[in-house]
């Protein structure tokens, strides 16, 4: 059960890393007007990936772990970032002519609502705190 924890707690840097990743990549495609290529696809699918499985290992967790009442904060933001960089990212791809802007957004927006729900529980976003990490 621990481990599980720990899963979750250290996929967070990966989900928060491959968001920056992909907001620098993204507003590098913005600024310099380069075309939509496969890139855009494959990088906000590696985050919205990283994004589903985070959120999986947490449903496991909420069934196995005591539960606690500012867990229901984290769960709505995290809910609302997935629902966001997924509705944003797959509008995009459907676009007939696709941008940078909408796949930023998504990704922008879904790391603003992480953060606050990464915080809303208590956690850092580096390191450990006294709560348990």
């Amino acid at each position: 059960m621990r481990a599980l924890f720990y899963a979750h707690s250290g996929l967070r840097y990966l989900v928060l890393l491959m968001g920056l990743v992909a907001v620098a990549y993204f507003l590098f495609g913005l600024a310099t007007k380069r075309p939509v290529d496969k890139s855009v696809r494959i990088i906000g699918s590696s985050f919205i990936g990283f994004l589903d499985l985070q959120i999986l290992l947490g449903i496991i967790l909420v069934t196995q772990w005591p539960f606690y009442p500012a867990l229901w904060g984290h769960i709505v933001m995290m809910v609302l970032a997935a629902a966001v960089a997924h509705t944003l990212l797959a509008i995009n791809r459907r676009r007939p002519n696709p941008n940078w802007a909408l796949p930023l957004a998504g990704v922008g927006i879904a790391l603003l609502l992480i953060i606050g729900g990464i915080l809303s529980i208590g956690r850092s976003l580096v390191g450990t705190t006294p709560i348990g990490g």
